[in-house]
């Protein structure tokens, strides 16, 4: 048999494979900027200097923020950290800070998703904050100005739940009985940019629980937690609508989280 035609098939599916490997590799290397700031029409980028000829409270404190980061190095990028995310500010310095002139984020949230794009996604998930509807705003939770994006953690003397509890007043407490994972974070339980599960949770049902509330199992058919069989428990629903952990967040009668 001639295996002539074979070898030279296999050629030629090595050599396409190796092309595309090298196409690959050269748009991920690529040197090009990440994100391009937003655009307003007939301003120009003034530099931050500009911006704190006004802003002098917001400028002050800004160097310590994350989004500090932004400022690019270079003579081209002339300093632009504030119109990174604001746009090119020459015509809100001409026009006094006319309304309109200048971009505010807080209105809209495309000019995160230049940087933030999965977010985009996940508030487009069927239980999210109402970022699209206009209805809540990134700048609600997150202060882009100064320190870290969240308010509350790390080493800040706020928890790193105020973010959530400034709108969530009834989870926070004090609880007689409370649930060790509101005092590690809101975020343990919930995505608060949107998920495919109910009430924005991380995972669905009792499978959320179970992340935290296992043991080992050694008896077959059985689903111990705390040393009682809840095989049976879990048949009808989620640990907080069948009747047993219903006060979630914290209870001030049970140590079983009920009301």
């Amino acid at each position: 048999m001639n295996s002539q035609p074979r070898r030279h098939a296999t050629r030629w599916i090595f050599a396409g494979t190796a092309l595309w490997g090298v196409l690959l590799v050269s748009c991920v290397m690529v040197d090009r900027p990440t994100f391009a700031p937003p655009k307003i029409a007939g301003a120009k980028f003034a530099g931050t200097n500009e911006c704190q000829q006004c802003h002098a409270q917001i400028n002050g404190s800004f160097h310590d923020a994350t989004h500090a980061r932004l400022m690019a190095p270079g003579e081209n990028a002339k300093n632009v950290g504030c119109e990174s995310c604001h746009g090119p500010g020459s015509t809100h310095i001409q026009s006094g800070g006319a309304f309109g002139t200048i971009v505010n984020p807080r209105l809209s949230p495309e000019t995160c998703f230049e940087c933030h794009l999965e977010k985009r996604g996940e508030f487009s998930l069927p239980h999210a904050h109402p970022v699209m509807a206009g209805k809540v705003s990134c700048a609600d939770c997150h202060n882009p100005h100064r320190g870290e994006m969240i308010k509350g953690g790390g080493t800040a003397l706020e928890a790193a739940n105020e973010s959530c509890l400034k709108c969530h007043n009834s989870q926070r407490g004090p609880f007689v009985f409370e649930h060790e994972a509101l005092r590690e974070n809101c975020t343990t339980c919930h995505n608060p940019h949107g998920t495919v599960n109910d009430k924005m949770l991380r995972a669905r049902n009792q499978t959320l629980c179970l992340q935290c509330h296992y043991q080992q199992q050694t008896v077959t058919g059985q689903l111990l937690v705390g040393g009682r069989d809840h095989a049976s428990f879990v048949q009808r629903g989620t640990c907080w609508t069948a009747g047993c952990h219903e006060a979630i967040h914290g209870s001030h009668v049970s140590s079983s989280l009920r009301f």
